[in-house]
This record gives structure tokens, sequence and C-alpha cells, in this order.
């Protein structure tokens, strides 16, 4: 699949580039929101943790008393193209399949926030400013040169090299690099080397426990463990969710992977329902994603299903970095 997606590659890589000279020569300049906004984004294809770091960041700019709005697209929501708020931070005002997955995941997962869905993502904050929210948090912003970002934050994987929205060279323009910490020593400092205008920080993927889909309920990882498990999931990179539930000890039996953003239609769910009655499973497991889409759903099944969470563990650098930017006293 990653060198299907080269030709398409190199196609947007020379858009960006196209791009990046009339903004560079200011033909084209950025509009500034009336908030500071920090932009999370890669410049690879889907699946770098994009969207658990705003998640994460978001958590903590409410714990300090901000009142921040997630701006996004709303990747293949119905919301897309026309724009809508799914949530004001006390009430969610549409479903998963008008905002897209991931924003109606962070619409749940953490209420207080605003989500503001629409390609025109200076409109967005326009809005957000109406409505009292006072930062904004871009997910996915790294190529969106139209908004101005006051902090630019890239997830970055030096092992990623076909399939690339953007050249290497364009992490000159971000101000936070973040690497796994499994990263080798060598690697970072190359980084740090050639990009030296930006902080290099580490972070790790953590699971947040397990939940059934029913109830939404916490049940440990001993429970599931042993049992006759099938797994599924539509993201872009299922590999990652595999060794998430290793690293909690559940071995599946069986796994069935889907597209990403896969909307669930009748025929996948019979085909996921028809594939556990033949395995026997005395469970099923899903991502966080996933289940958004499935909960009005799971009565087709007649075992349980449980989700698992999933978040990133930062550097506190990262933090201190974020207060000094904001000029918030920690």
């Amino acid at each position: 699949m990653r060198c299907l997606l080269f030709p398409i590659s190199l196609i947007i890589r020379s858009g960006c580039q196209i791009k990046k000279f009339f903004y560079n020569m200011e033909i084209f300049t950025p509009n500034k929101a009336l908030f500071p906004v920090i932009s999370i984004g890669n410049i690879s294809f889907g699946g770098s943790e994009k969207t658990p770091l705003a998640m994460n960041l978001l958590s903590f700019l409410l714990k300090h008393g901000l009142k921040p709005a997630l701006i996004t697209r709303g990747y293949k929501g119905k919301w897309e193209k026309s724009g809508g708020i799914l949530s004001d931070g006390e009430n969610i005002y549409g479903s998963w399949e008008e905002s897209g997955d991931e924003p109606f995941m962070v619409a749940q997962r953490i209420p207080q926030a605003g989500i503001f869905i629409g390609k025109n993502r200076s409109f967005s904050c326009e809005k957000a400013k109406h409505l009292g929210f006072d930062a904004g948090v871009l997910d996915d912003g790294f190529q969106h040169r139209r908004l101005y970002r006051d902090l630019d934050i890239v997830l970055y994987d030096p092992s990623e090299k076909i399939a690339l929205r953007e050249p290497v060279s364009s992490l000159k323009r971000a101000h936070i690099i973040f690497v796994k910490k499994k990263l080798d020593t060598k690697n970072k400092e190359k980084i740090r080397e050639r990009f030296h205008q930006a902080s290099v920080l580490e972070y790790s993927v953590i699971s947040k426990g397990f939940y059934r889909l029913k109830d939404k309920t916490r049940v440990p990882a001993e429970y599931l463990k042993g049992k006759r498990i099938l797994v599924f999931c539509g993201i872009a990179r299922p590999e990652r969710f595999f060794l998430l539930l290793e690293a909690e000890g559940i071995k599946p039996h069986f796994f069935l992977k889907f597209s990403d953003h896969h909307p669930y239609s009748p025929p996948s769910l019979k085909k996921i329902a028809e594939k556990s009655q033949k395995l026997h499973a005395e469970a099923l497991i899903t991502t966080e994603k996933d289940a958004v889409k499935i909960y009005d759903s799971q009565d087709f099944l007649k075992i349980p299903v449980y989700y698992q969470k999933a978040d990133l563990e930062v550097e506190e650098k990262f933090y201190k970095k974020i207060l000094t930017f904001l000029k918030i006293q920690g």
C-alpha cells in the first residue's frame, strides 16, 4: 500500500512545493485567527497519532483554565465541505456521519472542548471565537497554510520515506518535532542537528484500558486474557493497534482489517458476526475510533464488544513549552 501511494505522494509533494514558493514570496498570506492556534500535523499519509496528541493537548489546556476548540476538516464527514459545529463544549449537535469519526470520538472523550468541522478552518476559528473559545488546536494542519498557526507541532517517523505528503526539509517550519521514544539515539541526534530550530521531543503510545461498548464501563485487561477474541478495526496502521493489544497481554485468535475510516455498513457487520460465530469467539475488541461507528449497531452480535482507548505519554518539557508559549503559570 505504501508503494502504491508513492505516485500520489509525488503529485502532492509537488503541489506543496509550489504552495511553499507562493507563501515564501508572500504572494499568498495566511489568515490570522483571533486566538492562538496550535497545529498538530505530520508529513506522511495517516496513522501518526495526531488525534491522540490533539486530545492530550485539549485536556491539558482545559486543565489550565483555557477554553480550547478543535479545528478540524472532518475527513469523510458530511460537514467536510459545508462546515458545522459538532460541540460547543456543552452539547453534541451531530453524529459521526456528519462530523467524521475522529472528531466525534474527541467530542465524546472531551465534552468540554469545542469541535468545529469544515474545510474552511479560518471560518471555523471565527465561529469558535464568537462562542467564547480562546485557543484553537488545528488537527492535521501542517499542510494547511491558509490558516496562520502560532505553534507548529509535527509527529515524525524517519522510517517513512516513500508515502510522504511533503519533503522532509519542510520540517524546518516546525517548532516542535515529536519522535517515538524507541527511535535510536543516532537518528534522534541527526534530526536535532538538521532541524535545530525545533525542539525534538519523544512520545510513546500507551493503553488507557478496555471499555465495554454496551455501557462504556471499564474492564481490566485480565478479564479478557485467555478468551477467544476476534479483533477488528478500520484504521490507517492496524499493526500499531495489534502491538498495543499485545503490550496488554491480549492475544487475539483472528483479526479483520478494514480500510481507514471504514463506515461499517450492514455487509461489514454481517461479515464480523459470521466470522465471530465461526471462530466461537467469546469477545470482540476494536479501537475507540471504530467503536463510535458501531454503538447503535452493536445488537447485531450475541457476544460482548470492547474497545481500547489509547493516549500518548509525552515528555514533561512539552507541557512546559506550551505553558511558556501561552504565557501561563504552571
